[in-house]
């Protein structure tokens, strides 16, 4: 049976800048400082099953995928991580953290790998390894209910457009916005939140247009909260949703893209995003990275 410990609670500004030290969310640099397990005995993997732990990092504001729901981590992304861990008979420690801390905690070995919603980009993919994707990630926008003067995507055009400080949706929304621009249109600002509750809030008050997101994840802020906004469409090249481990941890990353698999032909992964996005996605074994 596996042994759980989860740390919840977002760990504020001390943890965002010693992390932060390990270099940005795209470009951060191993440290060589504290880490997830011992230098030198074996692979991440073969140390997590000897030591009998396992340490992953989350960002617990990103529902349906991962949030906090009384005192506890909950979520799609959190019912795969229980799968997959539950042969292993190891302490789970799920550590909470900005998405500004994730990949350069990663980089730095506070944690084995990032089981948290993750967008694949060409700059990721040439940093990190990607399981095989959970979730379909293509982006849409988020308006207030009843805002007639956004009816398409393109319509974003000289409003004011919020979306997450360094993710992957902030990465899709400049290069929409550079398409626009082109075309003789473009937002009048692309305001950056450290997290999207904070951006959902910005909209709901009317000092922001428009949010910008995954569909998969504005389902959850369509479920909670219907009356007040509703999404436009979607827009840009399909985006794939995946967790991340650092290169070299190919046994691990085999590990997990194999019961990811499980879940995905023995139908338990579409009932999960039944359960939690309302709809379920089709996802791909190969041709999900960049080329």
């Amino acid at each position: 049976m596996i042994k759980k410990l989860i740390r919840v609670g977002t760990i504020g500004l001390l943890s965002t800048v010693l992390l932060s030290a390990c270099g940005s969310s795209e470009t951060g640099s191993t440290s060589s400082g504290a880490s997830a397990k011992s230098e030198g005995s074996g692979t991440t993997f073969e140390q997590m099953k000897s030591s009998g732990k396992l340490t992953v990092g989350t960002e617990a504001a990103f529902e349906p995928f991962e949030f906090v729901k009384e005192g506890k981590i909950v979520g799609y992304g959190k019912d795969i991580l229980d799968v997959v861990v539950e042969d292993l008979d190891v302490e789970l420690e799920q550590l909470d953290l900005p998405w500004q801390g994730i990949l350069p905690g990663l980089d730095a070995k506070k944690f084995d790998f990032v089981a948290t919603s993750v967008s694949i980009t060409p700059e990721r993919a040439e940093k990190y390894d990607f399981t095989v994707p959970i979730a379909d990630g293509t982006m849409a926008v988020l308006k207030r209910k009843g805002d007639s003067s956004i009816k398409v995507p393109d319509d974003i055009v000289g409003k004011v457009v919020g979306t997450q400080l360094g993710s992957g949706q902030l990465t899709a929304l400049q290069a929409y916005n550079k398409e626009l621009e082109e075309s003789g249109g473009g937002v009048k600002e692309i305001k950056e939140y450290v997290g999207f509750p904070e951006a959902y809030q910005e909209l709901a008050t009317g000092r922001i247009d428009a949010v910008v997101n995954t569909k998969a994840n504005l389902s959850g802020i369509l479920k909670q909260s219907p009356d007040t906004f509703e999404m436009v469409d979607t827009f840009g090249e399909p985006m794939w949703i995946s967790w991340a481990v650092r290169k070299g941890d190919q046994d691990l990353l085999d590990y997990l893209n194999e019961q990811i698999l499980d879940l995905r032909d023995s139908g338990e992964l579409a009932k999960m995003q039944e359960e939690w996005f309302g709809f379920t996605m089709d996802t791909p074994d190969s041709g999900y990275l960049p080329e």
